[in-house]
C-alpha cells in the first residue's frame, strides 16, 4: 500500500503471495477449494489462506477434523469427481498420516485408470522452532515417487507463479513452502503470470562455480555467494523452483560453464534430492568437470526444539565457503 506521506510500496510476503495466486485461480475455477485445520478463521499457521474465506465463503474454504488421512483422501476423492482441491497440511511432517492416500492413491490413479487427480497438497517445510517433527525436509520423499511433481518455491514471485500452475495441472503437485520464508516480501506477478515446472532460475550471475539449491538454503547460499567475493571467487547461485520435474538443461549448463558445482539443501545428505541432483549432473556433463561435485546437507540427526542444537545441524555459510574454496583447488 502507499499513502501521501510515505510513497513506500509495501511489497506482498511469501504468504500473501500464495494468497493472491490461490483467489486469481479460485476467481477463475469456481472448482478449486481448500480443505485443513485452522483455516478459515485464522487463515492457516502461516497466514497463507488469512481473509479467503471471507471471501468466498464456508463451501469453498473449510475446516477439517485432525486427521490428514481424511483431508487427503478426501482431496484425491473429489479430485476424481471433477473439483480442483487443495489441501494443508500446516507442516510436511504431518504428510506421513496420510502417506497411502498420497502415493498409493493420489500418485498412482493416472496410471491405473487413466483418470485425472487435479489435486495441490500444500505444507510448509524445513527447519525452523517447532522440534523435530515439525522441521523435517522431506522433499526427496515426494520427488522419488512417480505421478507427483514437486514444487520448492523461494521468491514470492515464484510461490504466486508456481501456485497458479499447480492450479491448471490435471495431476497432484506437492506444494512445499519453507517456514522460514513466510514473512519475507517480494514482487509477484500479475493475473496471467504463470512460473512454468522444471523451469529453474538464476538469483545471482558468477564466473568461477555454481550453487544449485533451492528454498530456504538459498539465503545462505547467496550470503556466503557475498563472503566469498572477498576472496575474488565469483559465484553464480541457481534457485531450482520445482524438484520434479527437474531442470536438467539448467544443471548440465551450470557445468558445462563453470565445472565446478555445489549442491545444497536442508535435509541429511544420505537419500537427499542432492544426491540426485548430484548424479544427474555427472551423468550429463562428466567431461566438462573440474572435480567432485560437493554436496552440502544437514546432518543425519532429528531437528531439536533446542535452537543451539538445530543450529549444529544445519548447513551455515562457512560450509559454503569451506565447500568453494575446495571445488576452486581442483
Amino acid at each position: 500500500m502507499t499513502t501521501l506521506e510515505n510513497p513506500r510500496i509495501v511489497l506482498p510476503s511469501y504468504s500473501e503471495a500464495f494468497q493472491s495466486g490461490v483467489r486469481e485461480e479460485m476467481n477463475r475455477n469456481k472448482d478449486i477449494y481448500i480443505l485443513g485445520t485452522d483455516l478459515a478463521e485464522r487463515g492457516g499457521h502461516f497466514a497463507q489462506v488469512k481473509g479467503i474465506a471471507q471471501e468466498f465463503g464456508e463451501v469453498r474454504v473449510k475446516d477439517s477434523p485432525i486427521s490428514e488421512a481424511a483431508m487427503v483422501a478426501a482431496g484425491v476423492g473429489s479430485a476424481m469427481y471433477g473439483l480442483h482441491p487443495i489441501i494443508d497440511l500446516n507442516f510436511i511432517d504431518f504428510s506421513f498420516g496420510a502417506m497411502d492416500e498420497i502415493i498409493n492413491q493420489a500418485a498412482k490413479i493416472r496410471f491405473l485408470f487413466n483418470q485425472p487427480v487435479p489435486l495441490v497438497i500444500r505444507a510448509t517445510s524445513g527447519v525452523a522452532s517447532g522440534g523435530a517433527q515439525h522441521c523435517n525436509s522431506l522433499e526427496s520423499f515426494f520427488a522419488h515417487t512417480p505421478g507427483l511433481s514437486v514444487a520448492v518455491p523461494y521468491r514470492a514471485w515464484d510461490v504466486k507463479g508456481l501456485i497458479k500452475t499447480a492450479l491448471r495441472n490435471d495431476d497432484p503437485v506437492i506444494f512445499m513452502m519453507h517456514k522460514k520464508l513466510s514473512g519475507v516480501r517480494g514482487e509477484i506477478g500479475g493475473d496471467e503470470v504463470y512460473v512454468p515446472f522444471g523451469k529453474a532460475n538464476s538469483l545471482r550471475s558468477g564466473s568461477d562455480l555454481a550453487i544449485i539449491s533451492y528454498g530456504y538454503t538459498l539465503v545462505t547460499a547467496l550470503k556466503a555467494a557475498k563472503e566469498l567475493e572477498k576472496e575474488n571467487i565469483s559465484v553464480e547461485v541457481i534457485d531450482l523452483r520445482t524438484l520434479y520435474p527437474l531442470d536438467t538443461d539448467a544443471i548440465n549448463s551450470a557445468v558445462q560453464k563453470f565445472g565446478r558445482v555445489i549442491v545444497a539443501d536442508e535435509a541429511p545428505l544420505f537419500g537427499s534430492i542432492t544426491g540426485e541432483i548430484t548424479a544427474s549432473a555427472t551423468e550429463i556433463g562428466f567431461e566438462h568437470l573440474k572435480g567432485p561435485i560437493i554436496r552440502i546437507g544437514a546432518g543425519r540427526a532429528p531437528i531439536s526444539a533446542n535452537s543451539n542444537v538445530s543450529e549444529a545441524v544445519i548447513p551455515h555459510v562457512e560450509d559454503f565457503v569451506v565447500a568453494a574454496r575446495k571445488v576452486m583447488n581442483y
